[in-house]
C-alpha cells in the first residue's frame, strides 16, 4: 500500500530513493523536481483529451478512457520502473491525485513499495517559493562586462567557498551575446526549481557568492523574493582593466557566426542608438569585430556604471569595497577575495 508523504519528507527521502513524475511531457518541460524521472501516464494529446472529456462528460467516463490508454503501456511502465533497479520509489502528478496512484498501483504489482507526495508538484512548488525568503549571507561580485566574474566564481568555488552561478543554470551570460553557443534555457518555473535545489545545500552560516545580474538573465526572471535578497546584499567590485576584458570578449564571442553576432547587435539598438547600432553592425560585417565589440562595451559600461550609482549613490567607486584580479587567480588572491569583510561596509 503507498503512503502519502509531505514535501519536506519527500525531498529529504530523494536524496537516495528515484523520483517518478508522472505528468505530462509538456508539464514536465515547464518545470520539474531536479534529478526526477519522467514516465508520463498520458503523453500531451492524451493528457488534453482525457481532461476534456473529464470537463463535458465528468469524471467516470474521463477514467475509463484513462485506463483505456494507459492499459496499452503498463509494459513499458513497469519495464522502466524495474531499469532503476530500487526497491522504493517516489512518485508524484500535479496535485497528487488519480495519475501517481495509478502509477503507485500499478509499480507495487511488481513488488516496489511506492510513496506518494502530498499535493503533488504544486506542493513542491508552494514549498520552494517560499523557500526564496529565507536570508542567505550573499556577497554579490559585481564589475563590468568582461571583469571575469564567472572565472573568480569557479576558482571561489574549486577553494570551497560557497557559490550560485545563476548564469550557468540559466544557460545564459546574461548580455544581448549571452545566448550565443548556449544550450537551450530553461524555462522560468524550472529556472526557480533549479536555483531552490542549490540552495537547499547551501549553509545560511557561510557567505554565497553570486554574480551580480540584471532581474533577467536571458530569458530566465530570478525569484522575486530571491532577487530583493541580491539587491541588498553587498557588493565587492571587481576592478579589470579595459584591455583584458576585451580580450576575454573576444575570447568567448568572436569566434562566432557573424549572423549570430549582428543578431546580438540588433538586440540592443534602442539603447546603443541607430547610429552606434549601423556603426558596430558595420564593423562586424567588414570582420572588424574587436571594434564591433568595443562599440557596444562602451554602452554596457555606461548601462553599469548607471546602475550602480542608483544602487550606491554617486560616490559608488569610493564606498564600494573594489578587488583587482591578476588573470589566472592563485590561491593567495583567493584569500585576499574572501578576506574583504563587505559586512562592516555602511552602504
Amino acid at each position: 500500500m503507498s503512503r502519502i508523504i509531505a514535501i519536506d519528507a519527500f525531498l529529504e527521502q530523494a536524496k537516495q530513493t528515484p523520483v517518478i513524475d508522472v505528468r505530462s511531457p509538456a508539464e514536465f518541460v515547464q518545470g520539474h523536481i531536479p534529478g526526477a524521472h519522467n514516465l508520463p501516464l498520458f503523453d500531451n494529446d492524451e493528457r488534453a483529451e482525457v481532461g476534456t472529456l473529464y470537463k463535458q462528460r465528468g469524471r467516470i467516463p474521463a477514467v475509463q478512457r484513462g485506463l483505456e490508454i494507459a492499459g496499452t503501456k503498463m509494459r513499458r511502465f513497469t519495464d522502466f520502473a524495474l531499469r532503476l533497479q530500487s526497491a522504493e520509489l517516489l512518485l508524484y502528478c500535479w496535485r497528487g491525485g488519480m495519475r501517481s496512484a495509478a502509477m503507485a498501483w500499478l509499480f507495487e504489482t511488481i513488488d516496489i513499495r511506492c510513496n506518494l507526495l502530498e499535493h503533488g508538484y504544486k506542493a513542491y512548488r508552494n514549498h520552494l517559493l517560499a523557500s526564496f525568503s529565507k536570508p542567505l549571507r550573499m556577497v554579490l561580485l559585481g564589475g563590468f562586462t568582461g571583469s571575469g566574474k564567472t572565472e573568480i566564481l569557479n576558482v571561489l568555488h574549486a577553494h570551497g567557498a560557497q557559490v550560485l552561478d545563476l548564469e550557468r543554470i540559466a544557460n545564459h551570460k546574461g548580455s544581448a551575446f549571452g545566448g550565443i553557443g548556449q544550450a537551450q534555457q530553461p524555462t522560468t518555473e524550472h529556472f526557480e526549481n533549479l536555483i531552490a535545489a542549490q540552495c537547499a545545500q547551501i549553509d545560511p552560516n557561510q557567505t554565497l557568492y553570486i554574480e551580480d545580474e540584471s532581474k533577467n538573465v536571458g530569458r530566465c526572471s530570478i525569484p522575486p523574493a530571491f532577487w530583493e535578497q541580491m539587491r541588498r546584499a553587498p557588493l565587492i567590485c571587481i576592478q579589470t582593466p579595459r584591455p583584458v576584458r576585451t580580450e576575454r570578449l573576444m575570447r568567448e564571442y568572436a569566434g562566432f557566426d557573424t549572423d549570430l553576432l549582428c543578431e546580438a547587435i540588433q538586440k540592443i539598438e534602442k539603447r546603443l542608438g541607430f547610429d552606434r547600432c549601423k556603426e558596430a553592425t558595420a564593423a562586424c560585417l567588414r570582420g572588424e569585430r574587436q571594434t564591433a565589440l568595443e562599440i557596444c562595451l562602451h554602452y554596457y559600461d555606461k548601462a553599469y556604471a548607471n546602475q550602480l550609482h542608483e544602487r550606491f549613490g554617486p560616490e559608488w567607486e569610493r564606498h564600494l569595497p573594489q578587488f583587482t584580479p591578476h588573470f589566472p587567480l592563485d590561491a593567495e588572491q583567493m584569500e585576499t577575495l574572501v578576506s574583504i569583510n563587505v559586512f562592516t561596509y555602511p552602504y
